[in-house]
């Protein structure tokens, strides 16, 4: 059985940042539209199809991974709203955030945190 990886990844990406997924891979396309077909089919066709964590879970980590490498503050951005979107609550959102300072340090922590503030502030604006 032949798996359509971008059509799986499509699907996920829509339950996992709804149209805000959708509109950064259609920013990539006058730029870089193989890095927007490489988003889709690996990371939300192959790795997010993965049977094994929930969406949540897999937010949470994915939020962790992006604190920890560091200076990935507007993919930081895109995953906390992405993390809003599939149930995670805010203080959950924090208390990863909160768990990662003996691992990777307050400057990266302070920083996501700061991310944290600004995304939940733009969904308590939207509601």
């Amino acid at each position: 059985m032949t798996t359509n990886y971008f059509a799986e990844g499509l699907k996920n990406l829509h339950r996992i940042d709804g149209e805000a997924g959708i509109a950064v891979i259609e920013n990539l396309n006058d730029i870089a539209p193989d890095l927007g077909n490489y988003i889709v089919e690996f990371a939300f066709g192959q790795i997010y199809a993965r049977p094994g964590l929930s969406l949540e879970e897999r937010e949470l980590l994915t939020l962790a991974s992006l604190l920890t490498a560091g200076g990935c503050e507007t993919q930081l951005q895109v995953h906390i709203k992405a993390a809003l979107h599939v149930g995670l609550e805010q203080n959950k959102i924090i208390e990863a955030f909160l768990h990662c300072i003996p691992y990777t340090g307050f400057p990266k922590v302070l920083n996501a945190v700061t991310v944290a503030r600004q995304v939940f502030a733009e969904a308590t604006a939207a509601k």
